[in-house]
């Protein structure tokens, strides 16, 4: 039994459970509940510690601290959905614990997953059981009472998935909606399939990716072929992470690195200052930033050099960030050309394409925030699965991000229209905010699979309607739900109704539904716009 992993091991764990997340995503995917076409959790997990598992691939013979340090960042730039936002904020904490440390035994083991688990808790601002944050802080709990009893890291392991499985199968009796359903909690089961990858590899029966299996987005690599290496203009890459131990400003040492090089990305917390910086006197670099503390990790690369080496495509480069030229920017996020039109002629500046069933990672946000010319930027999710990914970027870029909690593009668009660059930041975060409650959002989309759900005999392939994130009903009939909705709308004498047709509906038959709307609700101003949007046949907002 073993009783202690080190880096190589724990590097093994990470790529072992992301591989089982990927063979597994279907069978999460297929847990959840509501029928509509949905970024799932399984596919959420499965992107996001993949992420982890091409840059672990990449690490030779690392420490224990930096596999940990590797997988927790990419995780966190990789981070779809709320699912896979917990999942790499639980190996966040994982990593935040195993730090200095060269070996892990059981009780650190145990400690790093209770530190996970706080680290995801905290994160979430009501916590709800039945869900995978029950089931990662049972397993912790268990992990932490088996590592008193003995002190292996193997039987602590053995023990967290023991009570992960017990607490997986409870998720069913502390969640109404999977009661009725009949199935556990998908991001639960997801951690349980990780916990058991990790003991497989603990054991050297390592889990792999089937030869073939469709995954062949997680394996694409950058093209530097056509790359001259004397366009560089700084000869090293220079990256550390400070331990902080004083209370000297970091904004004293981003000046400094500023007038030293090219490439500045510094970003801190109340523990470290994690900097890179591209520039052609590292020893400088150094001297200056140990006034701020110990270094943790330090790496210096010679850029020209590992131009012709297998490592230049291996290397983290830094995304390039917007000098501010205003106070205020907005990001959005939207699918469709038609509904990213309607967004940047209300002043955004920037859309980041996605939506329900391909949710934005962290990543994808951070890199369109950077771009932005703005001190603050504003993003704007649209979609309550890209809430948690989104609020991660503030903590990624020297810009100040403000996360509106929009779940729907209606939402979205009604904040806009609120929004004014002369104010102050407080102000137009008020302003935004109390917009969202402003509007009704209904949502017209077929069903992905085969449900009984709240009382709606399901069968794939029929139209189904939402009314804020309710299930309105359900037809084979799209003019029934159409009806339905206007009805509904009309008896709360709503005055202004916007219709966004989809990518899938011609402007002729969406001309009838505004008509149908216009019929029944006489009184209301009725917008026809093509939005463009996939999966979703009508988007329809009422103020």
């Amino acid at each position: 039994m073993r009783q202690i992993i080190n880096g190589a091991d724990f590097r093994r764990m990470a790529i072992s459970a992301a591989a089982s997340v990927e063979i597994h995503k279907q069978q999460l995917n297929d847990l959840n509940v509501f029928p509509v076409p949905d970024g799932d959790t399984g596919t959420n997990m499965s992107m996001t510690i993949n992420a982890a598992a091409g840059d672990l691939r990449k690490a030779e013979d690392p420490t224990l601290e930096k596999a940990a340090a590797i997988t927790a960042s990419a995780m966190l730039r990789g981070a779809r959905g709320n699912s896979g936002v917990i999942l790499s904020l639980l190996f966040r904490g994982i990593s935040r614990k195993l730090k200095g440390s060269e070996v892990c035994d059981g009780v650190l083991w145990a400690a790093a997953l209770q530190e996970g688990v706080d680290a995801a808790y905290k994160a979430v601002m009501k916590p709800a059981e039945g869900t995978i944050l029950t089931v990662s802080r049972m397993a912790a709990l268990a992990a932490i009472k088996a590592a008193k009893e003995n002190n292996h890291i193997e039987f602590v392991q053995e023990a967290a998935i023991g009570e992960a499985k017990a607490a997986l199968a409870n998720t069913v009796n502390q969640n109404p909606v999977l009661k009725k359903a009949g199935v556990v909690d998908a991001g639960g089961k997801g951690w349980v399939f990780v916990l058991e990858a990790m003991l497989s590899a603990l054991r050297g029966e390592d889990v792999v990716v089937p030869e073939g299996y469709g995954d062949t987005e997680l394996r694409q690599q950058a093209d530097f072929s056509d790359y001259n290496p004397e366009d560089i203009t700084f000869t090293y890459c220079t990256e550390f992470i400070i331990s902080r131990e004083n209370d000297k400003d970091p904004e004293q040492l981003r000046a400094f690195l500023d007038s030293l090089g090219d490439s500045l990305v510094l970003v801190d917390d109340e523990e470290i200052i994690k900097v890179h910086v591209h520039t052609n006197d590292p020893g400088k670099a150094l001297h200056e930033a140990i006034d701020y503390g110990s270094f943790v990790t330090v790496k210096i690369e010679n850029m020209r050099l590992q131009h012709t080496e297998k490592v230049l495509s291996e290397q983290e480069l830094a995304p390039k960030i917007a000098e501010p030229e205003k106070t205020f920017g907005v990001v959005s996020v939207c699918a469709g050309d038609g509904l990213a039109e309607v967004f940047m002629n209300l002043g955004v500046d920037g859309i980041i394409s996605g939506g329900q069933t391909m949710n934005p990672s962290t990543q994808d946000i951070l890199e369109a925030v950077n771009k932005v010319p703005a001190e603050t930027v504003y993003v704007l999710p649209n979609n309550k699965n890209i809430i948690m990914a989104a609020e991660q970027v503030d903590a990624l870029t020297p810009k100040h991000v403000v996360v509106i909690p929009s779940k729907t593009v209606p939402q979205g668009i009604t904040a806009m229209l609120s929004f004014n660059p002369e104010d102050t930041e407080e102000a137009n975060t008020q302003a935004l905010t109390e917009a969202l409650s402003t509007v009704d959002t209904m949502q017209i989309t077929y069903a992905a699979r085969n449900s009984d759900f709240d009382g709606y005999d399901i069968h794939e392939g029929d139209y189904l309607a939402i009314f804020g994130s309710t299930l309105f009903g359900t037809s084979k009939d799209i003019k029934v739900l159409l009806k339905s909705l206007a009805q509904k709308v009309r008896d709360e004498e709503k005055e202004y109704i916007t219709i966004y047709y989809g990518e899938d509906i011609t402007e002729k038959h969406a001309q009838k539904a505004a008509d149908l709307f216009q019929k029944i609700c006489p009184d209301a101003e009725v917008n026809l716009l093509r939005g463009g949007q996939p999966v979703y046949y009508y988007l329809i907002s009422a103020e």
